[in-house]
């Protein structure tokens, strides 16, 4: 857990978050809609963050394709505005590695990191730690964020890794069908362990790409049918705003 926080005079009007982007090749409009986010919205923001699920996978920082280093070359001309952006690991894309930070200018925070947001205190996750219902997504979290067992996968061939996380994926949409919709939601017993824990007032995640907006928990939408973003104003107002494709 880290704990972030924004001196008042470096406050500018809004800062934004975004999550579940699930961004691949095989997504152009999708693509395109992040670069028109960084080009035209979020050029005025205080700070980017981003919750999870920016790749919708990513098998290491060793893979240098030519869809990888188009984001990583966007997030750097971003970031050289001096507007500080954090990555936050999601389920699909926890191998985000030093590499790909140094070379976007992303600044990668762990899950949970606890912000101080215009004199609040926000709990910032991406939200899959929290289905605590979901026990077989718990079993594998446990041990695809082992070390020993990322350092051994990240040893094997590229195209192996390709295969494999298409593969997943594949197996995983399958079995999610199967799933209850509750099942695959926030556990609100957790919700609340994870805010008194952390005395935060309040949540922002995403993961569910069920949106949502409440005095205890924000729900960050998926760029499925469009783009989506929350606004945080220094005046505390907050609202999800679409970006149509």
């Amino acid at each position: 857990m880290a704990t972030l926080a924004a001196s008042a005079n470096q406050i500018a009007p809004s800062t934004l978050f975004i999550s579940d982007l699930h961004l691949s090749a095989a997504e152009p409009q999708i693509t395109n809609t992040f670069f028109y986010f960084l080009d035209h919205i979020a050029t005025e923001a205080d700070a980017l963050y981003i919750l999870g699920d920016f790749f919708e996978s990513y098998i290491g920082d060793d893979d240098r394709s030519a869809f990888i280093t188009s984001i990583a070359n966007a997030l750097a001309h971003f970031t050289k505005t001096g507007i500080p952006v954090f990555l936050m690991h999601g389920n699909r894309d926890f191998l985000i590695g030093k590499s790909f930070e140094k070379n976007s200018g992303v600044i990668l925070i762990p899950d949970p990191t606890l912000i101080t947001l215009y004199d609040q205190k926000i709990l910032l996750m991406h939200g899959d730690s929290l289905c605590t219902d979901d026990k077989s997504h718990q079993r594998f979290r446990k041990i695809t964020r082992n070390t020993c067992v990322q350092k051994i996968f990240l040893s094997l061939p590229i195209s192996f890794r390709q295969k494999f996380a298409k593969q997943l994926r594949d197996d995983s949409m399958q079995y999610n069908q199967k799933k209850l919709s509750a099942m695959m939601d926030v556990n609100e017993n957790a919700v609340d362990k994870a805010l008194k824990k952390f005395q935060a007032m309040r949540l922002i995640h995403g993961h569910t790409h069920k949106p949502m907006l409440t005095e205890k928990r924000i729900v960050l939408d998926a760029w499925h049918n469009h783009g989506n973003y929350l606004k945080v104003n220094r005046n505390g107002k907050m609202e999800l705003i679409d970006i149509p494709f």
